[in-house]
């Protein structure tokens, strides 16, 4: 299973990350310890969402959807 999640910024609740992993809690802990360049300097994070998607190819064109402009929209507009 393959799963496309959005983390929240705790610090900065306006702030969120849309991302694909495979492992869902070892990728929300790393962002949490500040491995992730994009995610460091506004940690610590929590999740917010993830979708379980079964194919890779699905999630990550998933991910590049929520990431687009009208992805963000959804999920500020129904979602977050």
């Amino acid at each position: 299973m393959f799963y496309v999640y959005v983390i929240r910024s705790i610090s900065d609740p306006k702030r969120y990350y849309i991302g694909f992993t495979e492992n869902i809690n070892q990728r929300v802990k790393e962002h949490n310890e500040g491995k992730s360049p994009h995610t460091a300097k506004y940690g610590p994070w929590q999740l917010a969402v993830y979708l379980a998607v079964p194919s890779k190819t699905k999630a990550l064109d998933l991910e590049r959807y929520l990431k687009a402009g009208s992805g963000r929209a959804v999920l500020r507009r129904h979602i977050l």
